[in-house]
């Protein structure tokens, strides 16, 4: 009974496929829920800290035109990290 189910020696001997163990191991660790979730958080923060910062650079642009740095460099630097952000979120939800 118990010998009927046990694996022989040569079947535990032959390797799997690494596409199957992948694509097992995707679905048993990554789920659909959890992606999206994950997805959406990033997305959120990227777009808020777009939003958020323009906001905060239009109330202080006098402030931020008398400094050595000057508006364009902090431009530049949010745009990024924004974009950044939102790219993971989109990287979260395809992968």
């Amino acid at each position: 009974m118990a010998k009927d189910s046990l694996p022989t020696l040569a079947e535990l001997q032959k390797p799997d496929e690494l596409s199957t163990l992948l694509k097992q191991e995707r679905r048993d660790y990554d789920c659909t829920p959890c992606r999206v979730l994950g997805a959406t958080a990033f997305l959120g923060l990227g777009f808020y800290t777009f939003f958020s910062s323009q906001h905060q650079m239009r109330q202080q642009s006098a402030r931020i035109a008398r400094s050595r740095i000057g508006m364009l460099p902090r431009q530049v630097g949010i745009g990024a990290i924004s974009a950044t952000l939102v790219g993971l979120g989109v990287y979260r939800l395809v992968n």
